[in-house]
């Protein structure tokens, strides 16, 4: 389990630990000096990591690390500027061809082609945008969250929480490897401030956290083309200012989908799916330390982590693989890392065991 962190603190990077899916245990391996890796992609291939570092312009870079599995080490590869700033989420298409960033602060995409090495070359292409939302304080300008690749990977989708867009993208299989799609964007409920997209297993459906209204989307999904179908509340903050939604994920079966809440909520919402249709049902909330900002299901379904930010701890909860509900393992709780703000899985590093809840 790799955790990328904030650095304003005692962090000093990104985080290696081994995590037992029997057990729930993590216990701590090694770290990488980096600063502020606040998102983490890992290639296909699960030998390389790569990473943000997210800050202003002049120092925003994405990291490219080889990943040693049988001592569980980064080892670092080299670094680029994305020529943008505030750069909060990376992503590496299957064929390890490019990696993009979507940059918060800077409002664009940057697109990085990638040697064989794994190692980052310069700048392709940054994608600029236009637009504003009704949220004067937080929709002044284009803020974009996340790149998130469809299921057969022909396409991309970048949020834009400022101006209340899903851009698309189509993937090319030579270069320029991004190009505008048809449509551009497809535009969301006025206020939303979308965040990140996930798509169901089945691949007929796809989910959008919203981080400013405090709703998950619910889209149909066909070959690039995505329908809404559905509003649903995750945040219930009593007012738009005190929303804060985070994180979204399918459980690994697409029963159920879990989508964190910050701000003054401190939670994480819990839906069952209607296997025909894609829809949501509220069925619970699960408290959580404070700041939610990411967290992760095993590939087995088994557990789910949370990366709470301002509480400085990572919190591991049971899922009941039939009612989709949490339950918190307090005692295997990690606290050795200061302000976590992401968590990925290289999955065949993973014990693949029952477990009875």
């Amino acid at each position: 389990m790799l955790v990328g962190t904030y650095t304003s603190g005692s962090s000093t990077g990104i985080y290696v630990y081994r995590f037992n899916t029997k057990t729930g245990d993590a216990d701590y391996v090694s770290e990488a000096n980096a600063v502020n890796p606040s998102y983490l992609a890992i290639s296909a291939n699960e030998r390389y990591v790569y990473s943000v570092g997210e800050n202003s312009e002049k120092d925003a870079v994405v990291y490219a690390f080889s990943f040693d599995r049988p001592t569980g080490r980064l080892h670092l590869l080299n670094m680029q500027p994305i020529n943008s700033s505030g750069p909060c989420y990376v992503a590496t298409d299957r064929s390890g061809r490019f990696v993009t960033t979507a940059n918060y602060s800077g409002g664009t995409v940057s697109v990085l082609p990638l040697a064989t090495d794994g190692s980052l070359q310069p700048v392709e292409k940054v994608f600029c945008f236009e637009g504003v939302g009704p949220d004067v304080r937080r929709q002044e300008k284009p803020h974009l969250h996340s790149t998130v690749f469809s299921p057969d990977r022909k396409y991309l989708f970048a949020a834009d929480l400022g101006s209340d867009k899903l851009h698309r993208f189509d993937v090319n299989a030579t270069t320029p490897f991004l190009t505008t799609g048809t449509p551009e964007a497809y535009t969301l409920e006025p206020g939303s401030g979308p965040r990140h997209l996930t798509f169901h297993p089945n691949g007929k459906f796809a989910y959008l956290i919203n981080e400013l209204s405090g709703k998950v989307t619910v889209f149909h999904y066909d070959n690039g083309h995505l329908e809404s179908v559905q509003y649903i509340v995750s945040d219930t903050s009593p007012s738009n200012s005190d929303k804060g939604s985070a994180d979204i994920h399918v459980s690994p079966d697409g029963r159920f989908l879990y989508a964190s809440n910050r701000a003054n909520t401190n939670n994480i919402a819990i839906f069952s799916i209607n296997q025909a249709d894609g829809q949501l049902t509220t069925i619970g909330f699960q408290p959580t330390e404070l700041h939610p900002r990411n967290f992760i299901i095993t590939p087995d379904g088994k557990f789910l982590l949370a990366a709470n930010r301002d509480s400085n701890s990572i919190q591991i909860f049971k899922i009941n693989k039939k009612t989709g509900l949490l339950k918190e393992k307090i005692t295997q709780k990690i606290t050795t890392v200061d302000r976590p703000v992401c968590l990925k899985f290289i999955g065949s590093c993973l014990e693949s065991v029952d477990y009875k809840f």
